[in-house]
């Protein structure tokens, strides 16, 4: 799944299929600008920044159990949004110190360090990352991932996948070759 946050018309966090179908509204009411978004990948939650309510809320994968972690001046400014284990990391864009917020009671916030200009926060640790298992994409016999001539995107599950083709080519009516 994708999961993504916009604040247009209507501010949300949503979710879809790789391929960008069967998009789902996740949040939808009291949210005004969603900017940061993380994903607690094992327990299957989503984490989000308000910079517009100053808060780091959280909503499982199908929109429920919501909850605010931390609302106020604490929150305020945020810009990037990770998670390793107990806690939250974000970049206040105000100062650019880096946010360490325990994530099940949002009491604990601690200032990390700062680092100049800094926009956007990530954590890299391999338990963070999930196990890689076959799937519809994989590279075939002649070298095509999933057997798309240009691209291959995971569909509504690990087994299925869509083919799309590059700015100014169009899909084939065998649905993996672009012409």
């Amino acid at each position: 799944k994708l999961f993504f946050t916009d604040y247009g018309n209507v501010a949300k966090v949503e979710r879809c299929d790789m391929d960008g179908m069967n998009r789902t509204w996740i949040v939808d009411s009291k949210i005004e600008q969603p900017t940061a978004l993380a994903l607690d990948l094992i327990n299957k939650y989503v984490y989000w920044v308000d910079i517009y309510l100053d808060s780091v809320e959280v909503v499982d994968y199908e929109g429920r159990k919501r909850h605010t972690v931390i609302k106020g001046r604490q929150v305020r400014h945020l810009c990037g949004l990770a998670i390793f284990e107990n806690y939250l990391y974000s970049v206040n864009s105000n100062n650019f110190s880096i946010l360490q917020i325990n994530r099940f009671n949002g009491t604990d916030v601690r200032s990390l360090t700062r680092l100049d200009n800094a926009k956007e926060i990530r954590v890299y640790q391999k338990r963070t990352q999930t196990s890689v298992r076959s799937h519809a994409c994989e590279v075939d016999p002649y070298g095509m991932p999933g057997g798309c001539s240009h691209i291959c995107l995971l569909s509504s599950s690990y087994k299925a996948r869509t083919c799309r083709c590059r700015t100014g080519f169009i899909l084939g009516s065998d649905g993996r070759s672009c012409k």
